[in-house]
């Protein structure tokens, strides 16, 4: 049960993940495959990616990065 005042995750479909991220369609779902991506959520016909889980895989990227960067 979810609390009445929590909104619920928002889902973004496949063009707003591209533009977030900037890859292709492709290498996204090759990613997916290998789990190196978050996976999306199936709604029937259509595909869309839960936001907060796009922007924790984009923070991890950018944290590697710095940690990289630091040693």
């Amino acid at each position: 049960m979810t609390d009445s005042h929590t909104p619920p995750p928002r889902l973004l479909r496949l063009k707003e993940v591209q533009d977030r991220v900037g890859m292709s369609k492709t290498t996204i779902y090759q990613r997916v495959k290998s789990k190196a991506f978050p996976a999306p959520v199936h709604l029937g016909t259509m595909a869309a990616w839960v936001e907060s889980e796009i922007e924790t895989w984009i923070r991890e990227r950018i944290a590697e990065r710095d940690q990289w960067e630091a040693a």
